[in-house]
């Protein structure tokens, strides 16, 4: 047990925000998404079989922070947390298919197309994708001029030419050649990136942020989606099976991308630390008591095991 003085009170902060989130998101995802004994069976069982495999709850923690941050109350901000979180759970349904990444290990459980076959995967990513956009289109909490726009924010960060399928394709193409930095910011801005900007986007805007606060809002999360990604990429190399929950070393065994690979370890955790340093930066623009839990969220993701 570490003693008291290593504790990292930022850290404890975020990850008990994280498990707060993860519980209100996870009761509503379970009255918004259909039981798995509803018709079709196989897809909607092939959806809660990748959304309830214990997430955690990331980019929906980021769209209650950002929101909390300007002021907008949790019932406000849920139905689109839950709309990210099946965004990214359709993403990773899809990236899993043996046609993209070919991965056999999601969240510690076998993947998707793995349990229940490539075709039931794919429909199961297609239906949360379009349950995403329904749920925050019905959403009665928000005005229309509210919906609309998140409902932009979300599309742009999940198609092309800006989000995660551009993302995809970029890193598809760079699978066995060499990248410069500057591909490889390319790819991960998209792919992973876009939506994690696109939460803490959304929870800004449902909160009725300025442009300048947005504009603060968006440097962090930019740099946020890259510290996320540069960890993720580190702990491929570094983490154990347990601690990820997915194939460790999967990148380099597919010629992926990535920090490690192109720069080194060294250099990839000194990148990450410099991506923190920026994020916090960006938040010095907003008032101390606004950015607290943000700088905690930064912090936690510096220091992630898993």
């Amino acid at each position: 047990m570490r003693a008291s003085s290593d504790i990292n009170p930022a850290v404890e902060l975020a990850q008990g925000f994280l498990a707060h989130t993860r519980t209100l998101v996870d009761e509503l995802l379970e009255r918004l998404v259909p039981l798995a004994e509803a018709e079709p069976v196989s897809v909607h069982s092939a959806i809660r079989w990748s959304l309830f495999a214990g997430g955690k709850r990331f980019r929906p923690a980021l769209v209650l922070a950002a929101g909390k941050a300007f002021g907008a109350r949790a019932e406000e901000l849920l139905r689109t947390a839950c709309a990210l979180e099946m965004i990214h759970t359709y993403s990773l349904i899809h990236d899993d298919l043996p046609a993209m990444d070919d991965d056999n290990l999601r969240r510690g459980r076998p993947t998707c197309h793995v349990q229940f076959g490539e075709a039931t995967a794919i429909l199961a990513g297609d239906a949360l994708q379009t349950l995403a956009f329904q749920t925050i289109a019905e959403d009665e909490r928000l005005s229309h001029e509210t919906r609309v726009r998140v409902i932009g924010e979300v599309a742009r960060a999940s198609g092309t030419p800006a989000g995660m399928v551009a993302g995809q394709a970029y890193d598809l193409e760079a699978e066995s050649r060499e990248v410069t930095g500057a591909e490889l910011e390319r790819i991960h801005s998209h792919k992973t990136g876009a939506l994690i900007c696109a939460s803490a986007r959304a929870g800004a805007l449902i909160a009725g942020a300025s442009a300048a606060e947005l504009d603060a809002i968006t440097l962090y999360a930019e740099q946020l989606g890259l510290l996320f990604q540069i960890t993720d990429d580190l702990l491929d190399v570094t983490a154990s099976i347990e601690e990820l929950g997915k194939t460790p070393g999967k990148d380099a065994h597919s010629s992926k991308a990535t920090y490690p690979a192109l720069y080194g370890l060294e250099a990839a955790r000194e990148l990450a630390r410099a991506a923190h340093q920026k994020a916090g930066q960006a938040l010095d623009e907003l008032r101390a008591e606004q950015t607290q839990l943000l700088r905690a969220i930064a912090e936690l993701i510096l220091h992630r095991r898993g």
